[in-house]
């Protein structure tokens, strides 16, 4: 349902809550690459069926090829989308994004420094980036993971969202000299908008994390918990690496104030994490209050 057609759902919610008979915040769905929000409808019944009253928002932008486009145009929008929702929403609102979607509304997030996003959910996304070849065969069928740096780091590789948080640990200079997405909102790069990223991720009160090693998508799949190769594809701990220690986006003070949670659940695969009704139960519906 687009946003227009949840005002008039946003105010009879805002009664319900005066009369105290609505418990749950609204909810925002960013649906994940070559999808659109139909793909996210069975996640949004289930919110719906099992938490009666909340005004779910399944975000419309950028379905399909659209999907593909540069990350910063989609987080703009993005940012705007979320923006809005708030303003109906005074008392805050969950946001859950998945696969790149979620590293969308993560980039977006932290684009709102005053946002009033209580809860972010970030589910099978690569936060920490991408290097594989599932993944990569899923939208570039002839490219080898080795050898996608050529495209990705490159002017015309930087106008796709992939582009955007390719991460190839073989190839780190020029990740860090040509990409233009993922180094600046995890403050790789210290930019003038270091300061805002890092608080716009503060100001969440829950930041939940879910991820699982039977993906099969998601390369490593450690990156929805923000761990990441080496150089030699070992996998380091998100605490142990730099972004961490140095608390550049705020994820350790997060940890240290028990408001980042870790979720790991195998035998989930990246196409079921939002259809598969027991996984649903069990790993979103208890952070969506």
């Amino acid at each position: 349902m687009r946003l227009q057609l949840h005002i008039l759902l946003a105010t009879l919610a805002s009664c319900s809550i005066l009369s105290g008979t609505l418990a749950y915040k609204p909810v925002v769905i960013l649906h994940g690459i070559l999808s659109g929000p139909e793909s996210m409808t069975f996640l949004v019944r289930e919110i719906e069926k099992l938490h009666p009253g909340t005004v779910v928002y399944n975000c419309d932008k950028f379905s399909g090829w659209y999907s593909l486009e540069n990350a910063w145009r989609q987080v703009d929008q993005v940012r705007d989308y979320l923006n809005e929702v708030g303003k109906l929403h005074p008392e805050g609102i969950i946001v859950l994004g998945y696969s790149q979607g979620g590293l969308l509304a993560r980039a977006a997030i932290q684009s709102l420094p005053n946002h009033n996003v209580k809860t972010f959910i970030s589910l099978s996304s690569p936060q920490a980036g991408q290097y594989g070849t599932s993944f990569l065969h899923l939208i570039f069928p002839d490219l080898a993971a080795k050898t996608a740096f050529e495209l990705f780091y490159s002017r015309v590789g930087q106008h796709t969202s992939v582009g955007g948080y390719w991460n190839d640990p073989h190839e780190q200079d020029l990740y860090m000299k040509y990409s233009e997405f993922l180094p600046l909102i995890n403050n790789e790069k210290v930019t003038s908008n270091s300061t805002s990223f890092k608080m716009g991720m503060v100001r969440l009160d829950k930041l939940v994390m879910i991820g699982g090693p039977n993906d099969d998508v998601i390369t490593p799949w450690q990156s929805s918990h923000f761990s990441y190769y080496d150089e030699n594809l070992d996998v380091i701990p998100f605490y142990q690496r730099k972004f961490f220690t140095d608390d550049s986006i705020g994820i350790r003070t997060l940890q240290e104030a028990d408001k980042l949670i870790i979720v790991v659940k195998p035998h989930v695969h990246h196409l079921a994490w939002h259809t598969r009704q027991d996984v649903i139960h069990e790993v979103i519906m208890p952070y969506l209050d």
